[in-house]
C-alpha cells in the first residue's frame, strides 16, 4: 500500500472520530444512557469486523490464544475511548472532546515512538517535534477560547 493511500485512510479515519463522538452522544441522550449507548456501536462494530473478517480471511484460532497477553488491553482502550466520548461530548462539545483526545494522542505516540514501545518502530523524540505537540496544545487553548 503506497504512502499516499495509507495518508487518505487515516485521514478518513480521524475524520470519522469527530462523526462517531457525536452520533454516539446523540444516541446516549436520546435512550438516556451513554453506557446503552457505546454498548448498540460495540454491536454494530463487531458484526462490521466479523464480516471484515470472514471476507477477507480469519486468523487461525491458535493464533489467537498464543498472542502476548497484553496486546487484549486495546479493547479496553477502545471501550475507555468510546464510553468517554459519549459520556463527555454532551456536556463539553465534540469539538473540545476530540481537541483533547488528538492532543493525548499527539503525546501518547511521541512516547511510544522514541521509546519504541509495544514493537513499534523506534523514533527519536526531535525538538520539531516537540514543538509540533506544544503547537497542537497552544491550537487547544485558542479552538477553546474560540
Amino acid at each position: 500500500m503506497s504512502t499516499t493511500t495509507s495518508a487518505l485512510i487515516m485521514l478518513a479515519a480521524g475524520m470519522g472520530i469527530p462523526v462517531l463522538a457525536a452520533l454516539n452522544a446523540g444516541l446516549g441522550r436520546h435512550i438516556g444512557s451513554p453506557a446503552s449507548a457505546a454498548t448498540l456501536l460495540f454491536i454494530v462494530a463487531f458484526t462490521a469486523a466479523l464480516v471484515t473478517a470472514l471476507v477477507t480471511g480469519p486468523a487461525p484460532l491458535h493464533r489467537f490464544t498464543t498472542a502476548p497477553k497484553e496486546v487484549f488491553l486495546a479493547g479496553l482502550f477502545v471501550a475507555f475511548y468510546v464510553l468517554s466520548i459519549t459520556w463527555v461530548a454532551p456536556s463539553f462539545g465534540v469539538g473540545n472532546a476530540v481537541v483533547f483526545v488528538l492532543l493525548g494522542q499527539m503525546i501518547s505516540f511521541a512516547v511510544i515512538d522514541h521509546f519504541g514501545l509495544f514493537g513499534a518502530r523506534e523514533v527519536a523524540l526531535s525538538l520539531s517535534r516537540v514543538g509540533g505537540i506544544g503547537l497542537m496544545a497552544l491550537g487547544t487553548v485558542l479552538v477553546l477560547k474560540g
